[in-house]
Parts: structure tokens; sequence; C-alpha cells
């Protein structure tokens, strides 16, 4: 990885490092395509083989048939396009956890504008035991969540992983508390921070609505993301962005047809998109799968995780977000007495250390994955001890 060779790297939570196998794989499709050419009857069985490859390889990690996954470009555009089309009336309630991304919470926001719903905040910001007590930190959600579902609560909004603290959220328990409510919600999982990550099939495919990317901890490259849909979306929900990808027959588009869109997930797909890039990720989640079975990954890379957050404990001035070990590679702190967390990202990154600042929390926020290192943990560690957490950075 290029990119990991002259710098300490944490921020695989916003974008990870591309392998450079997965590199080669992706120039080596565009050589293909373009050898091909790229409109010609010879290029179409490549591409649907690329195509079909890659959601294969996708519905077998979220333990869905493929049937279910639809390829999109990112987690916001996944979470939006099934969602818009959704079957909602004037005064149904959307149930929106106080941590999830702007990007989730403004599509929310613009859907109740114009369908005329109510907004609800689930507090999930609060649940803050990382790895110890689990199943308090369950019971804890499942009692918070009872009290905010509302009689016409018709969907709830989780991350999988809180993308600010770095906890958990139990998707499947959610589930199963869903589908006790009259109205039978529908559950949208932002798995932007559990793809390549953690396990997710026992939650993905009982999701409604499970949008991940490949550009963060699947090291993918940008532009490239899918959904693990329900059956129920994919025969409730409506496309809203509509292309020639999302129809059952093209060349018949002008007769009149009651549903002329694809009855499985390519229904909410749209049109041309970058096919080398899928040879990419296909690369990297092969590559990721070479370090260990999902388990073995998440038991590293909570080991890592565990070093840092340890180590954090032992500097004045530093508070950890999570009370206990993370429970995944997200390590959230923070310094109270330091005036900008962007200055001390800048005073870091002049020392070729790459972490990010948030906002809510406030806080400063390092990720450890699988490619991690120990020593990278103690020159962050350090070089945060040297830290005037008097000064005031600009």
């Amino acid at each position: 990885m290029p990119a990991l060779q002259n710098k300490k790297y944490f921020n695989y939570g916003g974008q990870g490092p591309l392998p450079t196998p997965s590199l080669k794989a992706i120039t080596n499709s565009w050589q293909k395509i373009q050898e091909l050419g790229p409109f010609t009857n010879d290029v179409w069985p490549y591409i649907a083989n690329e195509i079909e490859a890659t959601r294969k390889q996708l519905a077998k990690m979220c333990g869905v048939p493929k049937s279910r996954i639809c390829l999109t470009e990112n987690v916001t555009s996944g979470c939006i396009l099934p969602l818009l089309g959704l079957p909602f009336s004037q005064g149904d309630r959307l149930l929106i956890s106080d941590c999830e991304h702007p990007g989730v919470v403004s599509a929310c926001q613009e859907l109740a504008r114009r369908q005329k719903l109510e907004i609800d905040i689930l507090p999930v910001k609060q649940l803050r035991k990382g790895a110890i007590d689990k199943k308090n930190t369950e019971l804890d959600l499942l009692k918070n969540l009872k009290c905010y579902l509302q009689e016409k609560t018709r969907l709830v909004v989780l991350s999988h992983i809180l993308w600010n603290t770095g906890q958990i959220i139990p998707i499947a328990a959610v589930a199963e508390t869903l589908v006790t409510h009259p109205q039978k919600p529908y559950l949208l999982v932002d798995a932007a921070q559990s793809f390549g990550q953690i396990p997710i099939q026992g939650d993905a495919c009982n999701a409604d609505i499970y949008a991940f990317t490949g550009h963060k901890w699947a090291y993918g490259p940008e532009g490239l993301g899918g959904i693990a849909i329900s059956e129920r979306v994919l025969k409730e929900s409506k496309p809203t962005v509509i292309g020639w990808r999302s129809l059952k027959n093209e060349g018949h588009i002008q007769k009149l047809s009651a549903d002329p869109f694809h009855l499985d997930s390519r229904r909410f797909e749209i049109a041309t998109s970058c096919i080398p890039l899928l040879a990419g990720l296909r690369c990297s989640l092969d590559l990721l799968e070479g370090e260990g079975s999902d388990t073995d990954r998440l038991q590293r890379i909570e080991q890592l995780s565990a070093q840092l957050w340890e180590q954090l404990q032992d500097i004045k001035g530093v508070n950890t977000i999570l009370e206990g070990p993370p429970p995944a590679g997200l390590v959230s702190f923070s310094i109270p007495q330091t005036k900008s967390t962007k200055g001390v990202v800048k005073m870091l990154g002049e020392q070729r250390l790459w972490i990010r600042d948030l906002e809510d929390p406030v806080c400063l926020r390092a990720c450890v994955h699988v490619t991690s290192k120990a020593n990278e943990i103690t020159a962050l560690v350090g070089a945060i001890k040297k830290i005037d957490i008097d000064e005031n950075f600009s």
C-alpha cells in the first residue's frame, strides 16, 4: 500500500488506502475494456461477468441472495435511493439516532418536509461501554428504542458502528424488536464503518436497507458501494432516481407498462458506472480475506484499538469517549483544555501522523485496522503526550 509507506495512518473510517494489486486490477480492467472496445458486442459479456462476480461476492459477505444486492456509488446514495421510494403517509414518523451522519440526516429531513412526516430522535450517544458489558448495552438500547417508538413510527435509522463514538449497535436485536411493533417499521442501517471491519452477515440480512461502501474499511476504490435490500423493500419501495439499468427491458420502454422496473435490487441501479472499480474492490476484498476470517480480523483490530485506548488512558488531560476498550477500530478521545481539535490534527499531520477531528461530540478520532502496527500506535501516543494542552492551536 503506497499510502502507508510515508506516514502513520489512522483514518480508515474516512477512507482506506488502496493496495497496489487492487490498483493494478483496476488499470488492467480499463485496458481490457479498451482492447475489446468500450461499446462493442465483444465487451458486454466481460462487463456482465464483472457485475455478476462483484454482486455474488458482496452477497456472500452480507449473507443475502445476490438478487438483494444493489450496486451503487457510496453509503449516502445507498441509503437514499430506496429510502425516498418507501410508502409513507402524512403524519408517519421517522426515528433517527442522534449519532447519524449528516448526509443521512439531511435526506430524512428533506423526505419529512416533502411528505409531511415527523422526526423523532433516538438517543444512543450515551451508550459508551465499548467492548465491555455488551449485554447491558443491548438492553439499554432496546429499552430506549421501545420508549421512543411511536404508534406511527414507520422507519428507524441507525448506524451499525457509530461513526463518532465507535460503539457497535446490535442491529439484529433491533430488527427483532421492530417486528413486534404494529407498524413493523423499516430499518435503515448506515454500514459505512462496519463493512470490511466486523462480521456483518447476521445484521445485514435483518435490515431492510443496509448501505455500505468499499472505500473505507474494505480498502477498495472510492466511487463504489452497495446495498443489501430486504424482500419487502424490493416489493414496496418504488425507484426514485431512474435510468436504463433500472428497467426490465430498455428497448420497449415506449410501450406502457404497470411496472417497467426490475423486480430485484437492480430497480435501484441507475445508469453507466465505472466497471473497472469492480475489479479493484474484489481484489481488495480477496486481500482482506487473506488476512483471516472476519472474526479473526476483528480480534486483531480489537487488540490494537485496546492498546491505543489503554495508552490514551494514561495521558493526563486526555479523555477517551468510550468507558471501556473499543469493540472495533474507532478510538475517539478528547483533550478538553485544547482550544482547537483542528489544530491538533494539523500539528500531528506535520509529523506524518493522520487522525481527524469530529464536531459532535467535539473530539478526535483515530482508526486502527489489520494493517496498523503497534509501533505506529506508540508513535501517535508519544506525539499526543507532547501536546501542550494550554497552547491555543490555530
